[in-house]
């Protein structure tokens, strides 16, 4: 039977978890709409601290109504049961889209940042730092609409999490930023940070400081370098990666001043996208390398037009030109020269190349999904398509090894020569081994395949257990393995668990109960009766000697209560007087 809040939400079925909440899809019966509750986890509701960021997520969110902001609808408490209500989005966690997808394509990654930078922008008008940007709190609905949620709230208490001893969580150490990190005055800056951390893994797949422990991370993000993700993935137009370099500066005042900012770099970066296209925004690359040559023009310039020869105003005064300004003039002219050849030469190289590409025939991308790296970089060579390795990801369905998707993915047409990026299947990725000692043969199976493994080898042993209980295991309980790994157990024969009931007939009660322990069995209820043979003496058991029973099963016996007592003459006589007396009529 499902439970009911308020006497309005009915819980259906558990869709995610946090570190100090479970939230679960329900019914609003009242308004007759789905809808997700959030619930406070036990363990933290005697903890006043937790209660009041738990009910300050709701007022801040609840507060605010935009498209890219997941809706608040109700917030209670019934009993120690404290819960927000709010709008169901059916889709997936960014974090998780960005696991099974691995690096996305940058005009993906623009879209979606310009989502979640239009949400914090209106959450900063509201006087709202969110404190906590990273894709586990962004949710992204099947049609590509990015929701973010969690405003405000202490999150999880984990190896992740950041504590201070004041305002409890301050932040996913993986996405905060330096100031967050060294306990600082956090503000708008700091979220912009978080995106552009979140922006970061969109784009190569992967967080840009990692470590042991959290402690290590958060030093990374106050004194570590980040590398630039053109490092790390082909593709990235320079001015993204600029972008993504300014939101993550060490220093707030070097980053954008707002949100609003943020986006209006990101709209000028699509609109040059839609009209030079994406060679033309890849090629703005090869303009920043060629930029430090570029200084040596001016100076020039300037000492053309101010040596004389130029200046061709009728009205100024004609100076006489010396022999060092003229050599200065010669050289300077040498220098030019030498400067336009080399521009010359580079654009010719670049007319070269993009002529060479352009004449190269297009060609449709194979399906590499299922292949491993030397299968894939065989079906490639006959297309003249290079393979390169992206991201381990974990994955349900491709087995460890193998490739999980592509970049750019099948039948999509490509020039001769292009490089398609491949992730790799890690498996199912890890898990703890769960306990099966105990169990019954019979619920392994399923009980293994909810916790991600399988059943190996059995084997059977003699055992005092049960028939078909696990005595054993390998790996044991609690072990760390690749999920998928088959579990193999030792269970029980049942031999050792039986017992043979001794004969007791004759034997004293305490004798009797002697015997049937040392056997394995227990004395069960006793009773007595009439018997020839001798005050409290067996006379009757239960089970009849050298049966099988189960050990510890309990048998009943019968004890003698001696011969039967004889009635005396008197006795006798005294029962029939008064029988007769009983029985006689009575006069009126």
């Amino acid at each position: 039977m499902s439970k009911v809040l308020a006497g309005r939400y009915e819980l259906f079925e558990r869709v995610g978890e946090g570190g100090m909440s479970v939230v679960y899809k329900a019914k609003d019966k009242l308004l007759n709409r789905f809808v997700a509750i959030k619930i406070l986890k036990p363990e933290f509701i005697n903890d006043p601290k937790f209660i009041d960021s738990f009910r300050r997520e709701s007022q801040n969110a609840a507060s605010m109504t935009h498209p890219n902001i997941v809706n608040i609808y109700d917030v209670g408490r019934e009993g120690n049961i404290h819960y927000i209500v709010m709008e169901l989005i059916e889709g997936r966690a960014l974090s998780d889209y960005i696991k099974e997808q691995g690096p996305m394509a940058y005009p993906k990654v623009i879209a979606l940042s310009k989502q979640i930078a239009a949400a914090l922008s209106f959450a900063h008008k509201n006087h709202i730092i969110h404190r906590d940007v990273k894709p586990h709190n962004v949710m992204i609905t099947p049609n590509g609409t990015a929701k973010i949620t969690d405003f405000g709230i202490a999150k999880a208490v984990n190896a992740a999490t950041i504590v201070d001893n004041t305002d409890g969580i301050v932040g996913s150490v993986h996405y905060f930023s330096p100031e967050q990190a060294r306990g600082g005055y956090v503000d708008e800056k700091s979220d912009i940070y978080s995106l552009g951390i979140v922006m970061y893994e969109m784009l190569t797949g992967q967080v840009p400081f990692d470590g042991d422990n959290p402690v290590n991370i958060a030093l990374q993000h106050i004194n570590g370098e980040m590398t630039p993700p053109s490092k790390i993935v082909s593709g990235v137009p320079p001015a993204l990666e600029h972008i993504i370099m300014k939101c993550t500066d060490k220093y707030p005042i070097n980053r954008y001043a707002s949100a609003d900012e943020l986006i209006e770099a990101l709209n000028n970066l699509e609109f040059v996208a839609t009209v030079v296209g994406n060679d033309g925004l890849m090629g703005s690359r090869q303009t920043q390398t060629q930029a430090p040559v570029r200084p040596a023009v001016g100076p020039i310039a300037e000492t053309d037009y101010t040596s004389g020869d130029d200046y061709d105003d009728e009205d100024a005064p004609k100076k006489k030109k010396t022999k060092k300004q003229k050599n200065g003039k010669k050289a300077n002219k040498k220098k030019l020269m030498i400067i336009i050849a080399a521009v010359a030469a580079v654009v010719l190289a670049g007319i070269i190349i993009t002529v060479a590409m352009t004449n190269r025939e297009e060609v449709k991308v194979p399906n590499f999904r299922g292949m491993t790296l030397e299968e894939a970089q065989d079906a490639a060579d006959k297309f003249d398509l290079k393979i390169k390795e992206g991201k381990e990801v974990i994955s349900e369905d491709i087995e460890k090894g193998r490739i999980v998707s592509q970049d750019p993915s099948a039948d999509e047409t490509v020039k001769e020569g292009s490089t398609i990026t491949v992730n790799i299947s890690k498996g199912l990725g890890e898990g703890n081994v769960p306990n099966l000692v105990g169990k019954t043969e019979s619920e392994l199976s399923d009980y293994l395949k909810a916790a991600g493994f399988t059943l190996g080898k059995v084997t059977t042993q003699q055992s005092e257990k049960a028939e078909g209980i696990v005595i054993s295991q390998n790996p044991k309980a609690g072990a760390t393995a690749d999920k998928g790994t088959a579990i193999d157990v030792v269970v029980s024969d049942g031999t050792l668990n039986n017992a043979i009931v001794p004969y007791l007939i004759g034997l004293s009660l305490s004798d009797a109960k002697a015997a049937l322990s040392a056997a394995g069995l227990e004395c069960g209820k006793v009773t007595s009766d009439y018997s020839s043979a001798a005050e409290g003496e067996v006379i009757w058991q239960e089970y009849s000697s050298n049966t099988q029973l189960t050990r510890g099963t309990s048998v009943k016996l019968k004890v003698s209560a001696g011969p039967k007592p004889t009635e005396t003459t008197t006795e006798a006589t005294t029962k029939a007087t008064t029988k007769a007396t009983t029985e006689a009529p009575t006069e009126p």
